[in-house]
């Protein structure tokens, strides 16, 4: 009920703002990506009116947003998450398919209002797109046959000629192989749900991704193990794509998450996937 109450007053508190008449040195219009023609209504405003909270997310990558092929449903974390966001807007979600690669360009060309399932907070995105306050700390880190677990701990291990190094494209796992492997054979693998099954089938060696997913995978399949999640290669940040210019919906979407990450929301979503 508290953290109800908080998001009602903040969207009361911004309804208010966004209602006062704007000072002479107040710029006349939001304008980024989306808003070619100037004025345009905040999501925080629009979203409630359509009844709708469209959700770009390319269901691909569980604990985070996975797409069943057999249903067209959708599952993970944020996409818990996606649903709670909405209820607070009294709207209801709708999934707008998209790529890793296409993802930020859907966003800023206003196809969703924002974009979800468990997406990295990077600098070349951010320069397109607003993100959210973080829902947590992450960072790349292999997964491999158990029975490899010791041969690659190291990425001087790993960027060896005999290796197999898989990827998927379009996102920051491609980006990061792409810069760390130079002598090992990379492969990229277009379907991030069947790309854990080239390495248990011994067609693939290793994968580096975010810990939270190599988490995820070696629980679901026992012959994998991550290595080292709790010392990943990097240090990165998953957090919500929002448009661009769009301060208002950005203000309410930080309190939504900034709430959702310290009254255990977040944390029952994700142990519900991670048990």
């Amino acid at each position: 009920m508290k953290r109800a109450a908080a998001l009602s007053a903040l969207a009361c508190l911004l309804a208010v703002t966004a209602a006062a008449p704007a000072s002479s040195a107040a710029p006349a219009a939001v304008r980024g990506p989306g808003h070619p023609a100037g004025t345009k209504a905040s999501a925080l405003d629009a979203v409630p009116r359509r009844g709708v909270l469209r959700v770009c997310t390319t269901g691909d990558y569980r604990p985070f947003s996975y797409r069943d092929p057999g249903t067209g449903g959708y599952r993970g974390v944020d996409i818990d998450m996606a649903r709670d966001l909405a209820k607070s807007l009294d709207a209801t979600p709708r999934y707008v398919p998209t790529t890793w690669a296409e993802l930020v360009g859907d966003l800023a060309a206003g196809r969703c209002d924002i974009a979800m399932g468990g997406v990295s907070v990077t600098l070349p995105r951010a320069r397109s797109v607003y993100f959210s306050e973080p829902t947590r700390t992450d960072g790349k880190t292999p997964i491999v046959r158990c029975a490899d677990k010791d041969r690659y701990r190291t990425l001087q291990q790993i960027d060896r000629p005999g290796t197999t190094v898989i990827v998927n494209p379009g996102g920051t796992n491609e980006q990061f192989a792409r810069a760390h492997i130079k002598q090992a054979t990379l492969k990229v693998h277009p379907d991030n749900t069947t790309i854990f099954d080239e390495i248990i089938a011994g067609r693939a060696d290793v994968m580096m991704t975010d810990a939270s997913e190599t988490r995820y995978q070696a629980r679901i399949h026992p012959e994998l193990c991550s290595v080292h999640p709790d010392e990943p290669f990097t240090f990165s940040e998953k957090a919500y794509a929002l448009p661009r210019g769009d301060d208002e919906f950005k203000a309410y979407v930080d309190q939504w998450v900034h709430l959702a990450t310290h009254d255990g929301t977040y944390a029952t979503y994700e142990a519900e996937w991670m048990k």
